[in-house]
């Protein structure tokens, strides 16, 4: 299966919304990921087969030296074929382009395999205030 990864790659919002809500298994919003995403962050990498967008990971930013994963999602029918840790592996490469010294990732326990083995991320001590 050949995948191609875009660093800032262009997407529907309809598109984007459909697969957020199956990767997070809520309702399909009405989100203007273009907006967000072009607004608030360093980039973001679209995971395509053929011409389909089944993965995405945002990376947003301070401004400076830190970036931060979000939203990574991979179509359910995809996972567990190294697409995940394609979009991470291009999110890096873009952060590092950007001199971003830093690329920070919280997620749930049943992630820490993916995030820590396959992507490449080293625990560290962190902080949460739940709003």
């Amino acid at each position: 299966m050949k995948i191609i990864y875009e660093w800032r790659g262009g997407f529907e919002n309809t598109t984007l919304n459909a697969l957020h809500a199956e990767g997070f298994d809520h309702p399909v919003l009405d989100i203007d990921w273009l907006a967000q995403v072009h607004r608030h962050s360093l980039g973001w990498v679209c995971a395509r087969r053929d011409s389909d967008l089944v993965g995405f990971v945002n990376v947003a930013w301070d401004g400076g030296v830190h970036a931060f994963i979000l939203d990574t999602l991979v179509r359910t029918d995809l996972r567990r074929f190294g697409i995940g840790a394609g979009l991470v592996a291009a999110a890096v490469r873009g952060a590092r382009e950007a001199q971003c010294e830093w690329l920070h990732v919280d997620f749930d326990d049943d992630l820490r395999t993916f995030y820590f083995d396959a992507c490449g991320f080293k625990p560290t001590d962190a902080g949460l205030i739940a709003l």
